[in-house]
């Protein structure tokens, strides 16, 4: 009997073991949306540029978790619509890769518009929209620079002989190999230009100045979140940049340094108010970001899963 009782006890401890051994190495499918998700920069955006990454670990992160993640590279500099032409041989090419019938597109700042605008002419493509600090109705830096660009041909010229020769430096260096064409991209991010954008391809877009738009518009749901903190980290230089050009926004208007918070809105707002500047938003740079703030990584780990409940 004791012989038995040993044995019993023994067997116990050991499928006991086994199935904490399998149930803490049982890999976790948190963030395992449906749809691959798709990232799409920014502004002078890029994938990798001299070991620096635009998605600082936002990839590793997701993909840690269950999803199935792929980086996108559009001209950084451009109009919204021949960024989003860029795009969609992109998606379709990871479509044929993957087998899967849409994919979850997610756009940082110029990303937000250049998404929407692919939304929009290939919805067959696309299951969800998701704008971080999205230019969706214009930025007031954009509408400066525009606004001194039309004043004075010279500066004109000094901001298309910079801005176009930084844009193929970033383009050259990170292997994107598209034409780039600053002023056209600074238009676009205008209030004027992104008002007539907003005409053409109108889902998800707020009707009011501040509120939701549409959270499913032909199938597709759209959803954004932003920043509101121009300054996060006194050991981050970026913030110099946010810093400085959140003077073009008036007192009182919430901004993240380079879009206000209002202007960010699409579909279903998650937040607009994080401790976030423009490049915290996408955990760059290096993740250096506010300490007292969500983690940048936890709000893009969140959102997959609230993908994945959306059967996304």
């Amino acid at each position: 009997m004791k012989l038995l009782g040993s044995l019993g006890f023994t067997l116990i401890l050991f499928f006991s073991s086994a199935t904490q051994a399998w149930w803490w190495s049982k890999p976790s499918t948190y963030t395992q949306t449906k749809y691959p998700i798709v990232l799409t920069h920014g502004l002078l955006g890029f994938d990798n540029l001299l070991g620096i990454d635009y998605w600082h670990k936002v990839p590793e992160t997701l993909e840690a978790d269950g999803a199935q993640v792929f980086l996108t590279t559009v001209s950084n500099s451009n109009s919204s619509e021949v960024r989003g032409e860029q795009l969609i041989p992109q998606i379709e090419r990871i479509l044929a890769i993957t087998g899967a019938e849409k994919v979850n597109l997610i756009g940082h700042s110029h990303g937000g518009p250049t998404i929407r605008y692919v939304a929009s002419v290939r919805p067959d493509l696309v299951a969800s929209v998701t704008s971080i600090a999205g230019v969706n109705k214009g930025s007031q830096v954009a509408d400066a620079i525009n606004a001194w660009s039309e004043g004075s041909s010279a500066f004109s010229s000094l901001v298309e002989t910079l801005g176009n020769t930084l844009a193929t430096v970033i383009d050259f260096i990170s292997g994107g190999g598209y034409e780039q064409d600053i002023l056209a991209s600074m238009s676009s991010l205008t209030t004027e230009q992104s008002l007539a954008f907003n005409v053409d391809h109108p889902a998800g877009i707020p009707t009011t100045a501040c509120g939701e738009g549409d959270y499913i518009v032909n199938g597709i749901r759209y959803y954004s979140w932003s920043g509101a903190k121009p300054l996060t980290n006194v050991l981050d230089p970026t913030d110099l940049i946010t810093g400085v050009t959140s003077l073009f926004f008036p007192a009182g208007v919430k901004n993240d340094g380079l879009v206000s918070s209002c202007s960010t809105h699409l579909g279903m707002v998650i937040r607009d108010d994080f401790r976030m500047n423009h490049l915290d938003e996408v955990n760059m740079l290096l993740g250096l970001h506010d300490i007292w703030s969500t983690d940048p990584l936890t709000v893009f780990r969140s959102h997959a899963n609230r993908l994945k409940q959306a059967g996304l």
